[in-house]
């Protein structure tokens, strides 16, 4: 970060063992917001295919959830190399290994508008627009697919509601290696502007 000392720098990670219980957690939420109403309009009707049929084989799910995990960093990395200076240059994507937890980091920092929607945006196009599109056409699969997906976003909306309360014109820079960032504000006269 260039100018480092004109601002106060602020460590926000989060505890991925935490983490993990609260997408546990998560499944509350988005079974009453998706399932119960698709449940209702539609009852879970496969249309001539088992649950079994679909998902009966065991590399199938591992294909779904290695490519759709590809896609949802992906999705982090193409939003934040739209704003950052050095574009795709500044987006590193690896796996955290101790927690088996795949990421995309971006190396530059960031407005929080533009760090935010980056952070939403997998869940919105992997989650939320599948899950919705399922309860309007009653498609089964599409909705386990869609609120799958918004569950892998768990640690995306720790985030999020850790940099609640920040400005949006504030900076921040993901964390090098933990889940989480650093918020940077700019200190005028010896005192942090709030």
């Amino acid at each position: 970060m260039e100018n480092e000392e004109k601002y106060k720098k602020e460590r926000k990670t989060i505890n991925l063992y935490l983490a993990n219980f609260f997408i546990i957690l998560l499944l509350i939420p988005i079974v009453l917001i998706f399932g119960i109403p698709y449940y209702l309009i539609w009852g879970f009707q496969f249309d001539n295919f088992s649950l079994q049929q679909i998902f009966g084989s065991s590399w199938i799910i591992l294909l779904i959830l290695f490519f759709g995990t590809i896609v949802h960093e992906l999705i982090h990395g193409m939003v934040w190399a739209r704003f950052a200076k050095n574009g795709f240059k500044s987006i590193k994507f690896g796996v955290l290994w101790k927690m088996i937890t795949p990421y995309c980091h971006c190396k530059e920092a960031l407005k929080i508008k533009e760090y935010l929607l980056g952070a939403i945006m997998p869940a919105i196009i992997l989650g939320f627009i599948p899950a919705t599109l399922a309860i309007i056409i009653g498609n089964t699969v599409l909705l386990i697919f869609g609120m799958f997906f918004m569950l892998v976003a768990g640690g995306d909306f720790l985030i999020i509601f850790a940099l609640r309360n920040e400005k949006m014109d504030t900076l921040v820079e993901d964390h090098p290696s933990e889940a989480g960032c650093y918020v940077y504000r700019l200190i005028e006269n010896n005192d942090e502007t709030i």
